[in-house]
């Protein structure tokens, strides 16, 4: 089921990926670029936010904990940017049970892994369609 569709002839709609796991990294850019979306990926934490500022993207797929660090405490940096940024759709996702701390940080969504790549394709395609 999909929620929303992508206009026809319009600009391609951006990803940031952050995951430290190269295997559901490759996974999720493979699926959102069939979907038709632009894949920007990272697994460095220190280049989230510069990475938010110079992409603009239309949705954020984020892992709380890269390489032992928390991204869940670059979230309000990245709702307090300025323009577009500031209400890009952010979907968290953590092997810890981090809902209530994601959430609470300013996370539109909250996706526990172990998850099914296609449930978070879908996922994405709600926000942004």
């Amino acid at each position: 089921m999909h929620c929303g569709e992508r206009p026809i002839g319009g600009e391609m709609q951006t990803v940031l990926l952050v995951d430290d796991d190269r295997q559901t990294g490759r996974l999720m850019r493979f699926l959102l670029e069939v979907e038709g979306y632009r894949v920007v990926m990272t697994d460095a934490y220190d280049d989230i936010l510069s990475l938010v500022q110079s992409t603009l993207p239309d949705a954020i797929l984020m892992d709380s904990h890269l390489h032992g660090r928390r991204t869940i405490d670059l979230v309000p940096g990245i709702r307090g940017l300025n323009g577009r940024v500031a209400d890009t759709y952010l979907v968290m996702t953590s092997a810890a049970n981090c809902f209530v701390e994601c959430m609470k940080a300013g996370a539109d969504r909250y996706i526990p892994k172990p998850y099914r790549p296609d449930e978070v394709v879908e996922e994405i395609e709600c926000l942004c369609g």
